[in-house]
């Protein structure tokens, strides 16, 4: 079956309610790159070729247990491939890239990963597996036919519904076995498949969870884990109100501290809460394109779904250095800024999330985790209130599963030689995430990148100091001077780019 196109159009169908759902996702990488497997050629032998990347690739197929504790009951197939080293006397740890969401696809990502891991991969393999539920491991993918949700209010919105007829296209999927532990003992199979002693880790948000309970579970097969926008076990995934309230505000002091900007947008947070309060009194139906299709499509566009839009727009600088704009742009009833990054953002989120999987692990791992304390807590600010832990909320009331262990949430700690990364405008994954997991990893360093977004390892240097630190496998002596050198980037003014 080729998956490539048919999980293309589940997810271009259900782009009919979930721009406003993936704005709740925590995504890998703030640019995406979907890679379409040559399927006939894996048919034939492991080489294989994806969409947007020239080179062959090593793929194939590992058959894994469904649920480990039945061993000789119902089997998957784990997808990996490899993008070879250059040089030919490679090093025999290759770099594995656990990917993010949850419910990224890895493969999917391998263009974006070979450009961002050149340098790494001048001496060694870069493998891409995809976590059961994604690509072509078993994918959770959802077929939801809901053509009016973007025209609903946000009072309106059934997203319990949502989830419970995504759930109903998997009868004989036991969705409680596609989490993070099975998924690391998946990776462990392949590792075993293709005869490698250890690999070093890079994990990027959800994926630095998966990189920090790897540590935990297999730290025999770890050589270094670099763990990008860090997520560790203790914190509480789904619930980002708080966070992102931060970063806005942040966005604020940094336009105030810009003379064109604050000349320009001398009272944003005003205008910010009139957009709220305008689209709470009433919505506006717009007419735009599907992002993905093309196709004609009407948007109402709400509080929830206008605060949405500027939240995910802070995931990057790119993005986030249009947002005064957009948002001045707003108060006068010019809502196209606000389409662009509509548009733009959630196109590049969508196009790889996996909502089955994403809903498997956060409503397993996090959701039961989340207490009234916790909530209330995360709702309480001005920006965006509690709209995202309640979204979901309401998506795993529809998603039956069972909550993890309880150890599920222990600190990992470990000897292993760690290299934290974090932005200090991320808006998800803050650096003091980084900071509590730091606290049992002796043998870690911490980097902060002023004026870097979520996961800086796309659009930052970051990526040459992983490549040193694997070269090195080593925390000490690293060059980190090159992150610290970032200045803050201009904000754009108007519809011609003026600012920049």
């Amino acid at each position: 079956m080729n998956l490539g196109n048919e999980t293309r159009l589940a997810m271009r169908t259900s782009s009919r309610f979930a721009l406003f759902l993936i704005t709740t996702v925590l995504s890998l990488l703030s640019e995406t790159a979907v890679a379409e497997t040559d399927e006939k050629q894996l048919d034939t032998d492991p080489g294989c070729f994806v969409k947007g990347f020239s080179e062959r690739l090593n793929c194939g197929f590992v058959t894994v247990p469904e649920n480990y504790e039945q061993p000789e009951a119902k089997q998957i197939e784990i997808h990996y491939a490899v993008i070879p080293s250059i040089q030919e006397n490679s090093q025999p740890d290759p770099l594995l890239i656990l990917a993010g969401g949850p419910g990224q696809a890895a493969t999917e990502l391998t263009p974006m990963i070979a450009r961002i891991f050149a340098d790494v991969r001048k001496q060694r393999d870069i493998v891409l597996i995809d976590q059961r539920g994604t690509g072509k491991s078993n994918p959770l993918s959802c077929d939801v036919n809901r053509p009016d949700e973007l025209v609903r209010s946000d009072d309106e919105q059934a997203l319990d519904e949502v989830a419970a007829e995504c759930l109903a296209q998997y009868p004989d999927v036991d969705v409680t076995q596609y989490n993070t532990p099975n998924a690391i003992r998946d990776f462990e199979r392949v590792r075993e498949t293709l005869n490698i002693a250890q690999w070093n880790l890079y994990g990027g948000s959800y994926g630095s969870r998966v990189g920090l309970k790897y540590l935990q579970q297999a730290p025999e097969a770890v050589r270094t884990a670099t763990l990008d926008a860090v997520a560790p076990p203790q914190v509480v995934i789904g619930p980002f109100g708080f966070n992102g309230s931060l970063a806005f505000d942040n966005m604020l002091q940094d336009c105030q501290q810009q003379k064109p900007c604050v000349q320009r947008f001398p009272n944003l947070k005003q205008q910010y809460n009139q957009v709220m309060e305008s689209l709470a009194q009433e919505s506006v139906l717009l007419d735009t394109e599907d992002p993905l299709s093309a196709e004609p499509i009407k948007i109402r566009l709400t509080p929830g779904r206008f605060s949405s839009v500027v939240r995910l727009a802070l995931y990057n600088p790119a993005t986030r250095q249009l947002l005064p704009y957009a948002i001045s742009e707003a108060k006068t009833s010019n809502y196209k800024p606000i389409l662009g990054l509509m548009g733009g953002t959630t196109t590049a989120v969508q196009n790889s999330i996996y909502l089955g999987l994403m809903l498997s692990v956060v409503c397993r791992e996090d959701l039961p985790r989340a207490t009234e304390s916790l909530l209330q807590q995360d709702a309480n600010n001005e920006f965006i209130g509690g709209k995202t832990a309640q979204a979901f909320v309401d998506l795993c009331k529809g998603w039956q599963t069972t909550p993890a262990p309880a150890d599920f949430a222990e600190p990992v700690t470990s000897e292993k030689p760690i290299l934290l990364l974090s932005g200090t405008q991320d808006p998800v994954t803050p650096p003091r995430w980084a900071d509590i997991a730091a606290r049992t990893l002796p043998n870690s360093l911490h980097v902060i990148a002023p004026y870097a977004g979520h996961t800086i390892a796309g659009h930052t240097c970051a990526n040459k100091i992983v490549a040193q630190f694997v070269r090195s496998g080593s925390v000490k002596a690293l060059d980190t001077q090159c992150v610290k050198q970032r200045k803050l980037a201009p904000f754009v003014l108007n519809a011609n780019g003026e600012g920049l």
